[in-house]
C-alpha cells in the first residue's frame, strides 16, 4: 500500500508539468510505479481518500437541525459559521479548496482510473479485472449520489428531466473541458445503471474489508437511491435484499461487551459498505435530544453530559465515552437497510413488515427486559411512519444523511422552518420550508474555471 500512496498526487502534478499528457497514466514519473497490474488496481481501491471521508465532507452535518451551535458572529464569518447558516457560498476566496464538490470529484476521477486503465492491466484473470471494474462503478455511482443530492434539487420525478444536476465525468484525463451539468434525472440513471451493471461481477462477500464492494454492498446503495428519489417500495426492496445478502449483523448497544475493539469502523460487523468519517464533538439541538427516550443506550454510548439541561453541554461525542465509536460510517449498514425497509413498509400500509424491521432496530438500542418490552406498537399508519422517520434521526445524527432527509421531507411538507440562534438566543438564520438553501449553489472556484456553467439560484 505504502508505494501507492502518492500517485494520485503524481499522476496529477506529471499531467500539469506535460502539455502533451492526455492521460494520467500517460507519462511515468521518474522513480515512481504506476498501475500497471491488476494487483496495482486492487490496491488503489484500498485508498484511504476512497474509504475515509475528509472533514469537507463532515460539513454536511452543520447544516442539519441535528447541530446546536451557539457562538455565532453577526453577520457569520467563518466557514463553519457560513455553513451553520446556509450562506449560498462556504468562501468568497476562489484559491481555496471546493468543499463537497471537490472532495467527490477526486474520488470519481480516483474510481475512473481504474475504468479506464483496467482491462491493460497486466497480469491478473478475466474475472478478476472484471471484478475490480465492478467495484470501480459501485463507488463511482456512489460518488454521484452525493452530488445529485448536494447541488440539483431533491428528487421530483416531474422535473427531474429538466432539473440541473452536475457535469457527468467519466475520464481521468484532466485536460478534458468540464461537460455541462446533466440534469437530475441523467445523473440517476448513470448511478442506477452503473450499480446494475456492476452487481453480477461483484464479489458475494466483503467481510474481510468491509470498504470494498459486494453485492450487498451494491444494494445497499441502490436503497439509498431509491429512498432520495422517494420511491419507497423500491428502496425496501433493495434494502432486504442487502440484508439477505449480508453478513453484517448489528451491534448491539445495551451490552458493552459486544462492542468491536477496534476504532476502525469500517471493519466494525454492522458495516454493509464501509466510509469512515471522524465523530466530531458536535453540541446538539434541544429539538433532536428531547426525541430520546429515559432507556436509549445511545444517550450513553455515544454522547456526553445527557442529562445536562445547559445548552451546549450534550455533546456527539462517541470518542470521549465509547473509543470504539469514535469514527462514525457514513456507508451502508445493517441498521440504515433495517430502517430503510421499515420506512418502505410503513408507507405501503404493511405495518407488520414495518414493526419488524424497526423493532430490529430497537432492540439493540433499547434497554428493557423482557427484550420485547423495547419493541414499539401501532396500528396507525401515520404513527409507525412517524415513528420510523424519529428513529432514523436517532440512529444516523451525524452521518451525513440528515441534509439529505431534511430535503427529501421538505417535498413532503414535513419539514418545519428551521431557525439558528446564537448564545442571546436572538434568531440569526431561518432555512424556511422549500427555501432555495435546500440546494447548495456551485462553488465559486467552480464557476471561475467554468464561467458558462449555469448557477443554482
Amino acid at each position: 500500500m505504502k508505494k501507492f500512496k502518492y500517485i494520485a498526487i503524481q499522476l496529477l502534478l506529471c499531467c500539469l508539468a506535460f502539455s502533451g499528457c492526455d492521460k494520467y497514466l500517460d507519462i511515468e514519473p521518474k522513480g515512481k510505479q504506476l498501475l500497471k497490474t491488476t494487483n496495482d488496481f486492487d490496491l488503489w481501491l484500498n485508498s484511504s481518500m476512497l474509504i475515509s471521508e475528509t472533514a469537507a465532507d463532515n460539513i454536511m452535518n452543520y447544516m442539519t437541525d441535528n447541530y446546536d451551535m451557539q457562538n455565532v458572529n453577526t453577520p457569520p464569518t467563518t466557514l463553519v459559521e457560513l455553513i451553520y447558516t446556509w450562506a449560498p457560498q462556504f468562501t468568497t476566496d476562489v484559491s481555496t479548496m471546493t468543499y463537497l464538490w471537490g472532495e467527490h470529484y477526486k474520488r470519481i476521477s480516483l474510481f475512473n482510473t481504474v475504468l479506464s486503465g483496467i482491462d491493460a492491466a497486466g497480469g491478473g484473470t478475466a474475472s478478476q479485472k472484471s471484478s475490480l471494474k465492478a467495484e470501480a462503478l459501485l463507488g463511482r455511482a456512489h460518488s454521484y449520489f452525493y452530488l445529485v443530492n448536494e447541488y440539483a434539487k431533491p428528487y421530483d420525478a416531474a422535473t427531474a428531466a429538466t432539473d440541473l444536476a452536475v457535469p457527468y465525468i467519466t475520464s481521468d484525463d484532466v485536460s478534458q473541458k468540464t461537460p455541462a451539468r446533466s440534469t437530475t434525472a441523467e445523473i440517476y440513471k448513470h448511478i442506477i445503471d452503473d450499480i446494475n451493471g456492476a452487481i453480477p461481477n461483484l464479489p458475494e462477500d466483503n467481510s474481510n474489508a468491509r470498504f470494498r464492494g459486494s453485492k450487498a454492498a451494491a444494494y445497499s446503495v441502490l436503497a439509498r437511491v431509491y429512498l432520495y428519489r422517494r420511491e419507497y417500495s423500491e428502496a425496501q426492496r433493495y434494502a432486504e435484499l442487502a440484508l439477505a445478502n449480508t453478513k453484517a449483523v448489528m451491534i448491539d448497544y445495551t451490552n458493552s461487551a459486544t462492542f468491536p475493539t477496534t476504532t476502525n469502523v469500517v471493519s466494525h460487523p454492522d458495516v454493509i459498505y464501509g466510509r469512515s468519517s471522524l465523530a466530531l464533538a458536535l453540541p446538539i439541538s434541544a429539538e433532536l435530544k428531547s426525541t430520546f427516550a429515559s432507556n436509549d443506550a445511545r444517550r450513553t454510548v455515544l454522547y456526553t453530559s445527557f442529562t445536562s439541561t445547559v445548552r451546549g453541554a450534550t455533546l456527539f461525542y462517541a470518542a470521549n465515552v465509547t473509543p470504539a465509536f469514535s469514527w462514525t460510517n457514513s456507508g451502508t449498514s445493517v441498521q440504515e437497510m433495517q430502517l430503510i425497509a421499515a420506512e418502505g413498509a410503513a408507507r405501503s400500509n404493511n405495518l407488520t413488515i414495518a414493526l419488524a424491521h424497526l423493532n430490529e432496530v430497537r432492540r439493540n438500542r433499547y434497554t428493557g427486559t423482557p427484550v420485547a418490552s423495547r419493541d414499539f406498537s401501532s396500528t396507525i399508519q401515520d404513527v409507525v411512519l412517524n415513528e420510523v422517520l424519529a428513529e432514523r434521526r436517532r440512529e444516523l445524527p451525524f452521518h451525513g444523511l440528515r441534509w439529505f432527509d431534511m430535503r427529501r421531507l421538505d417535498v413532503e411538507n414535513r419539514m418545519p422552518a428551521v431557525t439558528r440562534t446564537n448564545a442571546q438566543n436572538t434568531v440569526i438564520a431561518t432555512l424556511e420550508p422549500h427555501s432555495v438553501r435546500y440546494t447548495l449553489q456551485i462553488p465559486i472556484q467552480v464557476m471561475a474555471f467554468n464561467p458558462d456553467m449555469i448557477q443554482n439560484p
